[in-house]
This record gives C-alpha cells, sequence and structure tokens, in this order.
C-alpha cells in the first residue's frame, strides 16, 4: 500500500498528546515549586532578622579585610547570636509590651521579605500595577503575622522560677 503525503492525518493527535502531557507535567511541577517556595518562605520568616544581622556583620567583616572565611564565620556566629538573644529575650521577658517589642523586632524584616516575594509572583501574573502592590502588601502581612506566630510560640509558660523576671 502506497504511504500518501497526508500520514500525519491518519494520526493527528500523536504530536498533541505528547506536547500536551509535557504541558501539564510542567504546569503543575511549577504548581509544586511554588507551594514547595512559598512554604519554605513561611518556615524560614522568622529567620530574617538573623539572616539580615549575619549578612550585616559578615559585610562589615569583609570590607573590613577579614578575607572571605572570617567574613563567613563572623556572619554566622552574628546570626546565631542575635536569634538566640531573641529567643531568650522571648522567654525571660514577661511583660507583654516587650514581648511585643521583640516579636516586632523579628516580624518587621520577615515583612520585608514577605513583600519583595509577594511583589515578585504578582510581577508574573498581574499586568496592573495597584494591585500588583496590594498583592505585595497582603503577602507582607501574611509573612508578618507568621513569623510573629513562630516567635511566640516556643515561649515556655512556667519559667518563672528558673529565669529572673525583668
Amino acid at each position: 500500500m502506497p504511504r500518501h503525503w497526508w500520514w500525519w492525518a491518519a494520526q493527528p493527535s500523536i504530536f498533541v498528546q505528547k506536547s500536551a502531557t509535557m504541558l501539564i507535567i510542567g504546569i503543575i511541577l511549577a504548581f509544586v515549586a511554588l507551594a514547595y517556595l512559598c512554604r519554605l518562605l513561611f518556615a524560614l520568616a522568622v529567620y530574617a532578622l538573623p539572616f539580615f544581622a549575619g549578612l550585616s556583620a559578615g559585610l562589615a567583616a569583609y570590607h573590613s579585610g577579614s578575607g572571605p572565611i572570617g567574613a563567613i564565620i563572623v556572619g554566622v556566629v552574628a546570626g546565631a547570636v542575635t536569634i538566640l538573644l531573641g529567643q531568650v529575650a522571648f522567654a525571660i521577658v514577661r511583660s507583654p509590651l516587650l514581648r511585643a517589642t521583640v516579636a516586632l523586632l523579628f516580624a518587621a524584616p520577615a515583612a520585608l521579605a514577605g513583600y519583595h516575594a509577594a511583589l515578585g509572583l504578582a510581577h508574573v501574573a498581574i499586568p496592573g500595577e495597584g494591585w500588583r502592590d496590594a498583592i505585595a502588601v497582603v503577602g507582607a502581612i501574611i509573612v508578618a503575622a507568621t513569623a510573629w506566630v513562630r516567635m511566640t510560640l516556643p515561649a515556655p509558660t512556667d519559667v518563672g522560677k528558673a529565669l529572673p523576671r525583668i
């Protein structure tokens, strides 16, 4: 039987199925990656202040001539000290106003990171400038609230006997 030049008309859906399947898999994997990155953003939001403090200290050490290894060590130590001081201060302090201040210190950089992360995602899908800013502000509020809650969660309630009250 001779092959006709319209051989593609006999099975037109083979190419469409392969392309559509890869497109659907790509879209699903993009949503999975987006969900993972959002989960990572919320999980690491409380560490925004120690990260910024460590980065600032590391850059200051590097520019003062300590070299890259010394700058990394200074940055890691500064970040660890920042998170440790924040958690100890939150555990020791009993005044709700001082606890709110400590939690706000950790939530503010998280809000900044959440704002820029939401703004970056909004640039992908939203053409209007006002709507992008609105989505970014909502993202900042959600990330800051998550950091606030994560900062207040590990605070023990019966520390009064072991630690002095301030």
